[in-house]
C-alpha cells in the first residue's frame, strides 16, 4: 500500500486551501489543462547508477506509461544536488522541466551551505513525495569490525586514521557521518563524491573505508560479500537486509529517511500541477512501482503539493541543530 502524507496541524489543510484557490481561476486554472502534450524533461540531481537514478526512473516511467509522454532523464550531479536544483530552479515555468526535490538540497543544505543559488522555498513548485529510503552503513571488508560498537571504538583509537565516503557535502549520508562523529566523540575524515556510485566504487577498491549510503546503492555488494553491512539509519530494520539493526539502537535519536519528492520551478501552472501530483499517485499506487521500489528498499511516498511543501520545511527545522551542532559547513 502507497504511504499517503497526511497533515498533521490544522495549518495544513489551510495551506492546501490556499494553493487549491488557483485552481479555480478563470484563464490561469486553465494554463496546464492540456499537460503534458510532448515529452517531459526530468533532472536528477545525481550521477547515473546511484539510488536516486534508479528510482527516478522506476517513476519516470510508471509517469510515462500514465501519461502517454516520455520522461526522460537528465543526470545533473555536483555539489550535494545543488546543481541539479539550480537547473531545475532556472527552468521555464512551462511544466516540461520538473525533477528531483530531496533531502539534500531541499532540507540539509539550506543550513549546511553558507551561499546557495536558490532558495529551497521560493524558487520551487513542490508537486508531490515520491519515496522514502533509510540508509546503510557499510564498511571494507578489511577493517577488523562487525557493528558499530566496534567500529567507534576502533576509530576512537586511531584518531584522524579513517575516512568514510558519501555522494556528496550536503546529501544525508553525509549527515549521518557527521551526526556519527558528533554522537560517538570519534575523529574520521569525510571524504565527498560527486554522488553515491563514484563513492560505492572508491569504497569497493578500498580507497575509502566507510560510507553512509542510501540503502539501494551498496545493496548488491553488501549481499554480495564485498561490503561488511553494520546499521541501517531507519526507525526498524529494513525488509531488505532484515539481519542489520537500526543505528537508533546504539544512539536512540539516531534516525534519518532519505527522501525525494517531484518538483518544478516557481510558478508553475496549478492546473498543471493538478494533474502530475495526480499522476504521481496513480504511478505510486501501481504494483509494477511497488515491486521495484521493495527490491531497493525504497517506500513509496505521495503527498498533495502543500503537504510536499509542510514536509520539506518541517525536515529543514529537523536537521537545522543537527547540522549546527556537528560543525559541517560548505562555504
Amino acid at each position: 500500500m502507497v504511504r499517503v502524507l497526511v497533515p498533521r496541524r490544522r495549518a495544513f489543510a489551510v495551506m492546501g486551501g490556499v494553493l487549491a484557490a488557483p485552481y479555480v481561476a478563470s484563464g490561469v486554472a486553465r494554463a496546464g489543462t492540456d499537460w503534458p502534450n510532448k515529452p517531459v524533461k526530468y533532472i536528477n540531481l545525481f550521477p547515473a547508477g546511484g539510488a536516486t537514478d534508479v528510482l527516478s526512473r522506476v517513476v519516470c516511467q510508471q509517469l510515462g506509461e500514465i501519461t502517454g509522454q516520455q520522461f526522460v532523464v537528465e543526470n545533473k550531479g555536483g555539489s550535494g544536488g545543488n546543481v541539479g536544483a539550480d537547473a531545475i530552479a532556472k527552468s521555464p515555468n512551462d511544466g516540461y522541466t520538473v525533477g528531483l526535490m530531496s533531502i539534500a538540497s531541499h532540507a540539509i543544505s539550506p543550513t549546511l551551505y553558507s551561499k546557495l543559488p536558490f532558495d529551497a522555498d521560493r524558487d520551487f513548485t513542490p508537486i508531490s513525495m515520491l519515496w522514502q529510503v533509510p540508509n546503510i552503513f557499510v564498511v571494507k571488508p578489511d577493517i577488523p569490525v562487525k557493528t558499530v560498537p566496534e567500529l567507534v571504538a576502533l576509530v576512537k583509537a586511531n584518531p584522524g586514521k579513517y575516512t568514510f565516503a558519501s555522494g556528496g557535502s550536503g546529501t544525508s549520508p553525509h549527515i549521518c557521518g557527521e551526526w556519527l562523529k558528533q554522537v560517538a566523540g570519534i575523529n574520521m575524515m569525510h571524504v565527498p563524491y560527486r554522488g553515491g556510485a563514484p563513492a560505492l566504487q572508491d569504497l569497493l577498491a578500498g580507497q575509502v573505508d566507510m560510507e553512509f549510503d542510501n540503502i539501494p546503492g551498496p545493496l548488491p555488494q553488501y549481499r554480495a560479500g564485498k561490503l561488511r553491512g553494520l546499521a541501517v539509519t531507519s526507525r526498524e530494520r529494513s525488509p531488505v537486509a532484515p539481519e542489520l539493526p537500526p543505528m537508533k539502537d546504539f544512539y536512540p535519536d539516531f534516525e534519518i529517511t532519505s527522501w525525494g519528492g517531484l518538483c518544478g520551478p516557481a510558478g508553475l501552472p496549478p492546473a498543471m500541477v493538478e494533474k502530475a501530483n495526480a499522476a504521481c499517485r496513480k504511478a505510486l499506487e501501481s504494483e509494477a512501482l511497488k515491486t521495484a521500489f521493495l527490491a531497493q528498499g525504497a517506500t513509496p511516498l505521495w503527498a498533495s503539493p502543500a503537504d510536499a511543501a509542510a514536509f520539506r520545511r518541517s525536515d529543514e527545522k529537523k536537521l537545522r541543530p543537527i547540522i549546527i551542532a556537528s560543525g559541517a559547513k560548505v562555504n
